[in-house]
């Protein structure tokens, strides 16, 4: 098995749910789920990179390793590349990036991104993706497609149905006629990088296309980075966003997700 580390960013002031990373989920903050995770995972070692004092004291109530990082990061992936560069990680190492709102994620999944990067030395960013089979994912904006080349690097994200039929979507059908037949991906928010491209990324200018559909793996690709996609192994359960999603974590792990 491939040798990686897992740094989960996890920030305080999130949008649509304030204080999320320290929110309950079935007895225990959320984030404490997310690092059992990475530790299942077999990971060398895990590391919660915050912004706030909050989240570094939950971590040491529960026996996480946290570091510090800069409040004006924009995007998690900024603050794994901090961590990147104080720990001196070197070029080659594999760094997965688990997001602190991700209590369901299959700790298979940690590993077999960060295999699938292992294998292709030619490619420093890899993620995963499933199927869609379900009409509403298919439409809607908060699940993020991906379409792929024939050897499975990303041509593009995007939180509309992609690819676009132009004869059936033409004709006034929904996605729902489209759902199932095979090529639509939804992209699940796991990724393994290598640390030499956290350095770089840490220059890229920003781009128009990650703005507008508000997805930084759009700033890799406008920026000629290749991002392989591989299909997950076994499903993942959803991020957690908004109140409901609680619930629907909760009533996961109740069920022994």
């Amino acid at each position: 098995m491939a040798e990686f580390s897992v740094i989960i960013p996890a920030r305080y002031a999130s949008t649509r749910l304030p204080g999320k990373p320290l929110r309950m989920i079935a007895g225990c903050p959320m984030l404490e789920h997310v690092h059992r995770r990475a530790v299942a995972s077999g990971a060398a070692r895990v590391l919660v990179a915050t912004d706030d004092r909050r989240i570094v004291e939950a971590c040491q109530a529960f026996g996480a390793e946290s570091v510090m990082t800069d409040p004006a990061h924009a995007t998690g992936t900024d603050r794994l590349a901090e961590v990147v560069r104080r720990q001196g990680l070197s070029d080659e190492a594999i760094v997965v990036n688990l997001q602190g709102d991700e209590p369901l994620m299959p700790p298979s999944l940690l590993r077999q991104v960060a295999e699938v990067l292992d294998r292709r030395p030619d490619v420093s960013i890899a993620t995963l993706a499933t199927p869609i089979h379900d009409p509403g994912e298919l439409a809607s904006p908060h699940v993020v497609k991906v379409v792929m080349a024939a050897d499975r690097r990303a041509l593009y994200f995007s939180r509309a149905p992609i690819p676009w039929d132009r004869d059936a979507f033409g004709s006034g059908h929904s996605p729902a006629v489209l759902a199932g037949v095979g090529i639509y991906r939804r992209h699940l928010g796991v990724y393994a990088y290598r640390a030499a491209f956290l350095r770089r990324y840490q220059v890229l200018p920003e781009c128009e296309l990650a703005r507008r559909e508000q997805l930084e793996q759009l700033k890799m690709l406008w920026h000629g980075e290749s991002i392989l996609v591989d299909d997950a192994q076994e499903p993942s359960g959803p991020g957690v966003d908004t109140e409901a999603d609680l619930l629907l974590a909760e009533s996961w792990l109740s069920a022994g997700a």
